[in-house]
C-alpha cells in the first residue's frame, strides 16, 4: 500500500516543467474613422502598434470604403451612406494614410507608435 502511494506521488511529479507564462497581449485599440463629404478623419491620430479595431462611420452621401496604407495595408468592406463598419487590423509602427475609395474625401495621415503595453494586470470584462 505504501509502495503504491509512493509510486503515485512520483508519477504525478514526473513531466512537470517550470515555465513563465507569456504576458497577455495589449487590448485592441478602439479607433474611430469618420468618412465625410470633404475629408476622412481618424481619431485619435496617434496610437500604439498592435491589434486595432477601426470603427468606420460613413457620413458621406455615397457608399465608400476606407483604405489604410503604410507599413500595414488593409481595406474595409464597402459601407453604405449613414452606416458603420469595423475593420480589424494588426498594425505595425510607422506613418499611415487613411483614404476613401468611392468618395471625394481628402486623405488623413496618422502615426502608429511602438507596441502598446501588455494587458497582463487589466481586468477583462465580457
Amino acid at each position: 500500500m505504501a509502495l503504491a502511494a509512493g509510486l503515485a506521488i512520483v508519477a504525478v511529479g514526473c513531466g512537470r516543467d517550470d515555465f513563465e507564462n507569456d504576458p497577455r497581449p495589449a487590448l485592441p485599440a478602439e479607433i474611430s474613422v469618420e468618412i465625410g463629404d470633404k475629408a476622412v478623419v481618424v481619431s485619435p491620430s496617434e496610437f500604439g502598434a498592435g491589434l486595432v479595431n477601426f470603427t468606420i462611420a460613413n457620413l458621406a452621401d455615397t457608399p465608400a470604403s476606407v483604405e489604410i496604407d503604410g507599413p500595414t495595408v488593409a481595406e474595409s468592406e464597402e459601407i453604405a451612406p449613414g452606416a458603420t463598419g469595423i475593420l480589424k487590423v494588426e498594425v505595425e509602427t510607422g506613418d499611415y494614410e487613411a483614404s476613401v475609395q468611392g468618395a471625394e474625401a481628402a486623405p488623413f495621415e496618422f502615426e502608429v507608435g511602438p507596441d502598446r503595453e501588455s494587458a497582463q494586470d487589466d481586468l477583462l470584462l465580457p
